[in-house]
């Protein structure tokens, strides 16, 4: 029997059933879209923290500091890094000095490949009066490139003109001690005073700073600037992970400031050279795959690091895992479905015993017949997938519409929550089919070990 005789025989005898065998394939269909449903939620899961975690600015960025010394057993030094302190170095091998995190660093990590951006965490103490109303805060700095942090979605006003505009961003909690009415401070001026680092006067040497001969090497001098708030936002930008800021202006207006910094303190209390330091610098990477070749390389330069990239693996695990299960439990619809093909093929047995011996009477054989099951399980199998695809896609739609509606109840941005791939409606289909095949094989085979002469005899 050729193939295609054997799909048109096994279509027509699908057509002769209606009833009986438009339940099973509904079965399969309803497998499938429970299938379909779980795991489409579970991709758009993990599409969404992926989606949240890039637009933090997290997914592909270093942070650089300086390394650490610390006291190791004994008393003896040793260096403390990113995240795990190092062995105490032996007598014989004299540890090398730390880096500094100074202009210089940041020049030269902004050569090494794969780095897009690199700008200094810029933070300082700072007053901020508005009309008769002044607080300290802690201020901190942000490129144009951060334009597009997810803590911005929510902003009221707008971004920064330029990249050295005198303008300030406001957090929602500090405006509120600022004024009443905090969106009332978007366009209005605001004065900010701070400490500003004057360098050493000319001719003073850095190693006369050394020697001891000169001052602390740069004095610090109250200062003030006017600045516009043209935004209020709701949240800090990285997730708190920079530390947190009450206001936020631009990296370059910061750098022109010249503000005292911790880092710079701590350095001329720890007897060193004064030099202007930033206390990290942030590397922009270009894309979050790179991350680690990255920050290998700057480790490899002597500085400490952190990044999320281990957070993100475990991250992958636990949605790889969750998509397991999913799928596990999406197919145990499935598996009951395949029951029910394998009653209706063995029903389609009895009632056409007759049929199936008039068959190998005239010729045809065991296989013959085996094929024809296998070309109906078949039929119903692929049916009922490509119903499942579009009834799990339409089960899809309505638990996103619903979250969204839920979301927006309670004045949160709508959600893209799950999502349906190519691979997965393909993957659903050919599932489905193997399925229905292997469901079909002891129908088959019963079929086909038929006794032609007892088969015609069957009344």
């Amino acid at each position: 029997m050729k193939t295609r005789d054997a799909v048109e025989l096994a279509g027509r005898n699908l057509r002769e059933s209606v009833l009986r065998n438009s339940l099973t394939t509904t079965g399969i269909a309803v497998g499938v879209a429970s299938l379909v449903a779980m795991l489409s939620l579970g991709v758009g899961l993990q599409q969404l923290a992926n989606r949240r975690l890039t637009r933090s600015g997290l997914f592909n960025t270093v942070f650089v500091f300086r390394q650490q010394r610390d006291r190791g057993p004994g008393g003896r030094r040793g260096m403390r890094g990113d995240s795990d302190a190092a062995q105490p170095s032996s007598p014989q091998t004299p540890q090398q000095p730390p880096r500094l995190v100074d202009e210089a660093a940041r020049q030269e990590i902004a050569q090494l490949p794969g780095v897009a951006e690199v700008y200094p965490d810029i933070r300082f103490q700072g007053e901020l009066r508005a009309g008769d109303r002044a607080q300290i805060t802690t201020l901190g700095s942000l490129p144009p490139s951060a334009r597009d942090n997810d803590a911005f979605e929510t902003l009221k006003g707008s971004y920064f003109s330029a990249p050295a505009a005198g303008e300030v961003i406001l957090r929602r909690e500090f405006a509120e001690l600022l004024a009443d009415k905090p969106e009332s401070l978007i366009g209005q001026n605001v004065t900010l005073r701070y400490a500003e680092r004057e360098p050493m006067k000319p001719g003073q040497t850095t190693e006369e700073y050394d020697a001891g001969t000169v001052g602390f090497g740069f004095s610090v001098v109250p200062r003030e600037r006017t600045l516009k708030v043209v935004g209020i936002v709701d949240e800090e930008p990285f997730g708190g992970f920079r530390g947190n800021s009450d206001a936020l202006i631009p990296t370059a207006l910061a750098e022109d400031l010249h503000a005292a910094q911790p880092a710079g303190l701590r350095e001329i209390v720890g007897g060193g050279s004064g030099r202007e330091q930033y206390t990290s610098l942030v590397v922009r990477v270009s894309s979050p795959s790179g991350v680690q070749k990255v920050e290998d390389g700057i480790k490899q330069k002597g500085f400490g690091t952190f990044s999320l990239l281990d957070a993100t693996k475990s991250l992958r695990r636990f949605f790889t895992i969750l998509d397991l299960f999913l799928g596990i439990f999406g197919s145990l619809a499935l598996a009951v479905a395949s029951l029910g093909i394998v009653n209706t093929l063995v029903m389609a047995i009895l009632e056409r015993r007759r049929e199936i011996g008039i068959m190998k009477a005239i010729g045809a054989s065991d296989t013959d017949v085996r094929r024809l099951f296998f070309a109906e399980a078949g039929a119903m199998g692929f049916c009922g997938g490509a119903l499942g695809v579009a009834l799990g896609w339409m089960i899809g739609r309505i638990i996103n519409a619903g979250t969204n509606l839920y979301l927006r109840n309670h004045q949160l941005p709508s959600e893209q929550i799950w999502s349906v791939p190519w691979w997965l409606v393909g993957g659903a289909i050919v599932f489905a089919l193997v399925v229905s095949l292997v469901s079909g094989l002891y129908p088959a085979a019963r079929a086909a070990r038929l006794d032609p002469v007892q088969a015609l005899r069957y009344d």
